[in-house]
């Protein structure tokens, strides 16, 4: 009998959804967009409603695909969701949102963190939390909102506020409120976890304020969430429930995808921004070279951590150029455009449109275009733009070097920038190693797939997985003598270090 996992990928501009069989390959798929609202001034907010309900409208358009299929709802075993990290929900007891939901990009708490920052708090948080004091974590957008709405202030002393990351308030929600839970991955990046003990940590809850917030019980990415009666919440006729059986961020979810089951193995997601993960075992490392540690991935009997480097504008840069440039009508003419010219004749676009994140870690920092001549076209400012992705993950790649003083053992790319293979040529070339390449694009929903399968006992073990894997990767190579990348480095980091 065939068995069938579902899949919901939450993420920031669209809810996907898949069915993946006991070979992880994709049976069924939906997919629909999600509203984004960016300010002038920096803040970034969805409405938490919206988001459920783009969950549920892209379940059924899954389950749509899936029964015209002829596929059978009884072999469903499981599900689980990935989903866009940082971003936070508060609401009460009856599910009400009392906030929209800040969203990971949102810059509103620059002044909290430098205020955290100048009253020595930095160093505790790194210690406690692998993470640096940045706008970019839940944590610190929580207490903006606490300093600036005296209303919300009072129900969190009252301890009539549940907060929780996008998976916690989807679980809330498809249960009717009878799971409060979150995975560990998700409760790393909050700025409130301990990522030692596994624990929301009582010093920083006290010292910020915090201690009568009702928080997510943290649970392995892999673990028995509860019951979810998704035949209550479709548009199918049929009663069927089936348990939720993973929960895990969508970068994190990704590295699980990609098999980096082992220490010294990396991912990097292109996507909106980047996310360059490293597997570094059942230890923390605390870099000293700018890179975060966080938790990889977990199971019921195994916790992996990882550094990451998390690249702010990736996608979103050439989406920048497209919408308000209007060098182009759609992202894949960049491919051709960057082609078309044999360098990038000096120009280089320093894309700090929300900051740069890792390892500089410069959030005050505007975007740039340095180097033009009344030589230069539009060509070349695309191919900058398209540059500026493998030089930001370059830097990040020589800071895990740094770290861990030793050389990754593979890197494995996926996300939708792959599919330009200017980037990707060049990316392997700047790095001078093969990529590993998932045929599957959506390896954030296959993450939670596999966790989820581990769990109900679709899949019986790693060792499976790894070799399903193989059989789903194609590399592409590095030409080592192709020198015009690594030339291209060394203007990148000239200009870089003028702050």
């Amino acid at each position: 009998m065939k068995q069938y996992i579902l899949a919901i990928d939450q993420g920031t501009s669209s809810t996907k959804t898949i069915f993946f069989d006991e070979l992880g390959q994709a049976a069924a798929k939906g997919s629909v967009d999600l509203k984004t609202n960016y300010f002038d001034n920096g803040f970034v907010e969805q409405n938490p409603e919206d988001i459920y309900q783009n969950v549920l409208d892209s379940v059924n358009e899954c389950l749509k695909d899936f029964t015209q299929k002829g596929l059978a709802i009884s072999n469903i075993v499981s599900c689980g969701i990935s989903n866009q990290r940082e971003t936070f929900i508060l609401w009460d007891k009856n599910g009400k949102a009392l906030a929209p939901a800040v969203v990971w990009a949102c810059k509103r708490s620059i002044g909290v963190c430098n205020d955290l920052i100048a009253e020595g708090q930095n160093d505790l948080i790194k210690e406690k939390t692998g993470l640096l004091l940045d706008p970019y974590f839940s944590g610190t957008k929580l207490l903006w909102l606490v300093q600036n709405d005296t209303e919300l202030k009072k129900k969190i002393e009252n301890g009539e506020v549940y907060f929780g990351t996008v998976d916690c308030w989807l679980l809330y929600k498809l249960t009717n409120g009878t799971h409060f839970k979150t995975d560990y991955t998700n409760a790393s990046r909050t700025l409130l976890f301990n990522i030692h003990t596994l624990q929301w940590d009582a010093e920083i809850l006290e010292k910020w304020g915090l201690s009568n917030l009702n928080l997510p019980q943290p649970c392995p990415s892999s673990h028995d969430f509860g019951i979810v009666n998704w035949g209550e919440i479709s548009n199918l006729n049929e009663s069927f429930s089936i348990p939720m059986t993973s929960m895990i961020g969508d970068s994190h979810a990704a590295t699980f995808g990609e098999g980096c089951f082992e220490k010294g193995t990396a991912k990097v997601t292109l996507g909106t921004g980047s996310s360059i993960m490293m597997n570094i075992g059942n230890e923390t490392v605390l870099s000293n070279s700018g890179m975060l540690t966080t938790i990889c991935w977990s199971t019921e009997d195994r916790v992996d951590y990882a550094l990451e480097g998390a690249i702010v504008s990736c996608g979103s840069t050439i989406e920048w150029l497209k919408n308000e440039l209007q060098l182009f009508s759609s992202p894949a003419e960049t491919e051709a455009m960057a082609k078309s010219i044999p360098d990038n004749a000096g120009v280089y676009l320093i894309p700090a449109f929300s900051g740069l994140g890792a390892p500089h870690w410069q959030m005050s920092r505007k975007a740039s275009i340095e180097g033009m001549t009344f030589g230069t076209t539009k060509n070349h400012i695309v191919r900058a733009a398209l540059e500026s992705i493998p030089y930001q993950i370059k830097d990040v790649v020589e800071a895990m070097k740094k770290d861990m003083q030793a050389a990754l053992k593979s890197i494995s790319v996926n996300g939708g920038m792959t599919q330009n293979q200017f980037v990707i040529h060049f990316l392997a070339d700047l790095l001078g190693i093969p990529l590993n390449k998932q045929r599957n694009p959506d390896v954030s929903a296959l993450g939670a797939a596999y966790l989820s399968g581990l769990k109900s006992g679709v899949y019986s073990s790693i060792e499976q997985l790894s070799e399903i894997n193989k059989n789903q990767t194609e590399q592409v190579f590095a030409n080592l003598n192709n020198d015009l990348p690594n030339n291209g480095y060394l203007g990148w980091k000239e200009k870089i270090s003028r702050k």
